[in-house]
């Protein structure tokens, strides 16, 4: 294996004046035929840059280029050298360690062109480097490698160079790949690095190897050790188990034999067993996670491994040629962290060990970025949610995400998809799980019930209720169950329980006496299952993403008695219940399919004539209300849906004639509707100066009277409910009769009846039907 050498060598190397072969002629023609800039100028990554020759003949291309290396050194000679070159930013940077750098203000994220000259072989992770660097091209971005080889360098220089296996392996994965000869020097010009993952094997196991154990090893950074071996392949150490030998005392063998890691058996733990009938002979693994070695890296076995690397998790999907017991080891250690996995038995093993230490630096500065973007938009106000969210490692429970998406205050990050795409787990973004975890208030010794499972915000709500509380997380997907377990075994507190179970019914034989102090719902819930209520003690909170006629708010809820009030709602978005409670949507199409109407509330209206209604003129009506350009109405949408009869969402294909926008909140009636939209009428420099005016379009021949209706309705909230915010809710169990519920505006669902207490709206009152103006009283009928 080849050595990295010291940071300080190569400081003395640049200090002496010593540099590198110049950039030759047919290097500058290679690159200009092959990687011109873009119209209009692209962005250049040139690593290892050293006195910057290379980063000078990109700027002359027409690049603007980040120049790095390692060796300040080397810098400063780059820049006192070419100080009059404009184009060129230099950095310091070990680009295995450090972030990249970033783009400038009018620059797009990501590099039209990456290059590697006389540097690659320094590298140790060679290939996990260039997986992370080809996640940052842009579309049709390249990366260009130039090396010596081997084969034409001198015995007493060969550690400068790659021979042939290496040059196949840096192509490994790259959807084109070229290479030319420039003056004795390889290059590679490398495209389209998406990443995939090949999992392959290697042959008839032979029959002494029936029982098999897998080592699966982390460094100081979290990132895990593979080899690539000389069938061509990635895995990790492993090998048969001996007569009288355990599965832990094998792995720490082979890990030693293999590697020169040495291991303590007490310190590897039997994570799964893994059963494979591919051939003819019964293959049986055991997965070993080990979690401490001492000693240093070395290449033990170079006839069965040509290199070790580190590599970080987020890379696996991209790695190429994985075989398949160290694939499905991988994934019995960090479910979803590959995909598309070939069908395999796993039997689990629940030995306790954990949390194992170890992540970059950059995670470190990543999740204080996040933190304190989340505190600065207003998200966590509790120092007690402020340290968690500093504490807990967000990106280990997304072990397929890079380290930048994994901390990205802003998204939430889908881990586990349908066959269509439909994300039915994810990771949620970190200033709505604060939010979340903030409304519960939490106290150290709390016990809390977490429906929906992934990892993170479960160890989120651990870190808040200490060593003496406990978090039970409950899901009814096995695999999003296993993961959780696993991700938490790996980094988490051992003060999570993850329970295989449909949510709605809680979590029975789980519950402490006298109920959680907080349920926390993590997914968009249509009902309040009744299970959540008595379940929950006594004055807890119970903060659930609940859907109402479509739009989904996160509402903080107290329980006192039966009833559950709410205290706190925050706009949201999440993914659908799959449970026994989740309620079919009914839903018509009109139109040849252009238009779609959805009774969000369960109740279908009545669309006899619809389609002769919208093939007719169109009825539009101005409701008075004129907003600026980045005016909040979220109240509006709720206030609609829960006054407003036969109320509905429109959804249209995108360019439809018939309705102005892609979903609008509508009402149905005896073959007639009306929908919201708002249309633009002014502009300006800055979206504070735009203004919009709202309006409702109307079909069928009750179109107008259902236009006045919902326009009655825009003006009410405009005038009594748009400075007042969210309206007081009581929530009480299905059954309740009327005359204990009190005033209000009634949404009944199969097990709740929900009150919402709107301003102005009095004992239930109808709206009211405000007086014309000339403003707003007359319609205007559009041809369709």
């Amino acid at each position: 294996m080849i050595a990295v050498p010291k940071k300080q060598a190569w400081q003395d190397h640049y200090a002496e004046g010593k540099g590198f072969r110049q950039v030759g002629e047919a290097e500058r023609t290679l690159l200009a035929s092959h990687t011109p800039a873009p119209d209009g100028g692209g962005r250049a990554l040139d690593v290892g840059c050293g006195t910057g020759e290379l980063a000078v003949t990109l700027a002359g291309m027409g690049y603007t280029v980040d120049a790095v290396d390692y060796a300040e050194a080397a810098l400063t000679r780059a820049r006192a050298e070419h100080a009059e070159v404009k184009g060129v930013r230099w950095w310091c940077r070990d680009v295995e360690r450090e972030p990249l750098p970033e783009a400038g203000p009018d620059e797009e994220p990501g590099f039209d062109l990456i290059t590697l000259r006389l540097c690659i072989a320094f590298i140790s992770n060679r290939t996990a480097l260039l997986r992370s660097l080809g996640s940052r091209l842009r579309a049709g971005g390249a990366i260009v490698v130039i090396t010596p080889l081997t084969e034409t360098t001198p015995a007493e220089r060969q550690n400068i160079a790659l021979d042939e296996d290496e040059m196949e392996l840096l192509s490994e994965g790259f959807d084109t790949v070229a290479r030319f000869d420039a003056e004795g020097l390889a290059v590679l010009v490398l495209r389209g690095s998406a990443g995939r993952v090949s999992v392959v094997e290697r042959g008839r196991p032979v029959p002494q190897a029936v029982f098999g154990a897998s080592a699966v090893v982390t460094d100081g950074e979290g990132r895990v050790l593979l080899g690539r071996s000389a069938r061509g392949m990635w895995e990790l150490p492993a090998g048969g188990v001996e007569t009288g030998e355990s599965a832990q005392a094998a792995a720490v063998r082979e890990l030693a034999e293999e590697t020169g890691l040495v291991a303590k058996v007490e310190d590897a733990h039997v994570v799964a067993v893994l059963p494979d009938d591919r051939q003819d002979v019964r293959r049986i693994a055991a997965v070993v996670r080990i979690t401490s070695w001492t000693d240093r890296l070395d290449l033990r076995e170079p006839s069965k491994f040509l290199r070790w690397e580190w590599f970080p998790l987020h890379t696996l999907a991209g790695l190429g040629r994985l075989f398949v017991p160290s694939a499905l080891a991988l994934e019995a250690v960090w479910p979803g962290v590959l995909p598309a996995m070939p069908k395999a038995h796993s039997y689990p093993c629940t030995a306790p060990y954990g949390p194992v230490a170890g992540e970059p630096a950059l995670a470190v500065h990543l999740r204080e970025q996040m933190t304190e973007s989340v505190i600065r938009g207003g998200w966590a106000p509790s120092p007690r949610v402020q340290a968690a969210l500093r504490a807990v490692p967000r990106h280990r429970f997304l072990p397929e995400a890079p380290l930048v998406t994994a901390y990205d205050d802003e998204i939430a990050v889908a881990t586990v998809k349908e066959d269509n795409g439909t994300v039915v787990s994810s990771v949620s973004a970190p200033w709505l799980q604060a939010d979340m975890a903030g409304q519960l208030r939490l106290e150290p010794g709390m016990h809390v019930l977490e429906v929906g499972s992934g990892g993170y915000n479960a160890e989120l709500l651990a870190h808040l209720v200490g060593d003496r509380g406990r978090v039970v997380s409950v899901d009814l997907d096995p695999f999003v169950v296993r993961r959780a377990e696993r991700l938490c075994a790996e980094a988490g507190s051992g003060r999570v329980t993850a329970v295989l179970g449909d949510g709605s019914l809680g979590a029975p034989g789980q519950v402490p006496p006298g109920g959680f102090d907080a349920v926390i719902i993590t997914h968009t819930a249509t009902d309040i299952a009744p299970a959540w209520r008595e379940q929950l003690a006594e004055g807890g909170r119970l903060v659930v993403p609940l859907d109402v006629g479509g739009y989904t708010r996160s509402i903080t809820l107290v329980r006192r008695g039966d009833v559950l009030h709410a205290e706190h709602w925050t706009y949201c978005g999440f993914v659908r219940d799959r449970g026994a409670a989740a309620r079919a949507v009914p839903t018509a199409t009109f139109a040849g399919g252009e238009v779609t109407v959805r009774w969000e509330l369960g109740t279908a209206g009545n669309t006899a004539g619809m389609e002769k209604a919208l093939a007719g003129e169109r009825y539009e009506l101005s409701t008075g209300l004129v907003v600026a350009g980045q005016f909040n109405f979220e109240t509006l949408q709720l206030f609609a849906a829960t006054t407003l009869d036969g109320f509905c969402r429109l959804s249209v294909a995108p360019g439809s004639e018939l309705v102005a926008q892609q979903e609008a909140a509508a009402i149905v009636a005896d073959g007639s509707l009306a929908y919201l939209t708002h249309i633009k009428i002014a502009c300006g420099p800055e979206p504070a100066d735009w203004r919009s005016e709202f309006f409702i379009h109307a079909y069928g021949p009750d179109g107008p009277e259902l236009a006045e209706r919902f326009a009655s309705c825009v003006r009410t909230w405009d005038r009594e409910v748009r400075e007042s915010w969210y309206p007081p809710l009581s929530i009480h169990p299905a059954g309740t009769p009327d005359d204990q519920l009190p005033t209000g505006d009634r949404v009944d669902t199969p097990a709740c009846r929900m009150v919402f207490d709107w301003p102005g709206r009095g004992a239930r009152a109808p709206l009211p039907a405000p007086a014309p103006t000339p403003a707003v009283a007359a319609g205007v009928r559009v041809a369709p």
